[in-house]
């Protein structure tokens, strides 16, 4: 079975369909790439997933204002094979943890405690919903790249430029070749004069954005390795990258790229950085040990 929105194979090699393991993650990720009537449904899904879980299929056409074959449609991009699937998927998350798909978002009224309570929720469910989508096979084949690359920029701006920096200083830290990049123009320099064996993170909470996108595909043209940070896996940026990680955070207008998504980005960078560290240890602890006695002394004088 294909999707229909990207056309990609949505059928596990047993021939079953390869269900999301968090739906509600799963559609605010997939969000940016659906047609205009999908996203209907995926902001009633996303608001409220007990309407669906309420709701037959000829119930929630009438709620969303689509058809049935629209719902269907959408459930099959979504990951499901059907709205009965995408039903049963949501039950099944309210029943395991009701909490965290109550509605309601920061308001401008919000008491601090409120606040405090929400924002440590959204941040908290941001890295756990993460964790469970990070495969280690791939993880482990970036780290095995990024240990044997001559250099690795990190391109990213705004909220991402942040996570670039901070990768790019742990690499530094235990002595690989890194570079950040938060200026198109710099990034794009440096990535037509990269080639083979060397390696790009482009970070991107949206996968489009264009100061990432295009250096990402000069790099990729000029024959380094890309790997993708974002939190759409249907993005133009996860369709260039031979390699994608998807991070998990939404974004409101409370909530913007500099918390929960962010937060979520720098889990991906340090489960990199922890892997690098392993792989190569001695060398690793070597510069580390180096690095913290320069700055021991520079504070001391």
């Amino acid at each position: 079975m294909a999707d229909p929105v990207t056309g990609a194979p949505l059928d596990g090699p047993d021939g079953r369909v390869n269900e999301p393991s968090n739906p509600v993650s799963a559609v605010r990720a997939v969000f940016p790439s659906l047609t205009p009537a999908a996203q209907a449904i995926a902001r009633i899904i996303l608001a409220d997933p007990g309407v669906v879980v309420r709701s037959t299929i000829t119930e929630f056409s009438a709620v969303s204002g689509t058809s049935e074959a629209t719902i269907v449609r959408t459930a099959r991009a979504l990951g499901f094979a059907g709205y009965s699937q995408m039903r049963f998927a949501l039950a099944a998350a309210v029943a395991k943890q009701p909490e965290r798909l109550v509605p309601g978002d920061l308001g401008p009224d919000d008491p601090l405690t409120d606040v405090i309570a929400k924002v440590a929720r959204a941040e908290s469910e941001a890295l756990a919903d993460t964790a469970a989508q990070l495969d280690p096979e791939p993880l482990g084949e970036i780290v095995t790249a990024i240990a044997g690359a001559r250099r690795v920029d990190v391109y990213g701006v705004a909220a991402s430029g942040l996570v670039a920096a901070d990768m790019s200083q742990k690499l530094l830290r235990i002595g690989l070749s890194s570079h950040p990049f938060s200026d198109a123009h710099m990034a794009l320099t440096s990535a037509a004069l990269l080639r083979d064996g060397d390696v790009v993170v482009a970070i991107s909470c949206s996968g489009e954005t264009p100061d990432v996108l295009d250096p990402a595909r000069t790099a990729a043209e000029a024959g380094a390795l890309l790997v993708a940070i974002t939190n759409n896996p249907r993005s133009s940026l996860a369709g260039l990258a031979d390699y994608t990680l998807v991070s998990a955070g939404r974004e409101t207008a409370f909530r913007p790229g500099a918390l929960a998504s962010r937060i979520s980005q720098l889990l991906i960078v340090d489960c990199i950085f922890v892997g690098l560290a392993q792989r190569t240890y001695d060398k690793a602890d070597a510069a580390i040990r180096a690095t913290r006695e320069a700055t021991d002394r520079y504070r001391r004088r």
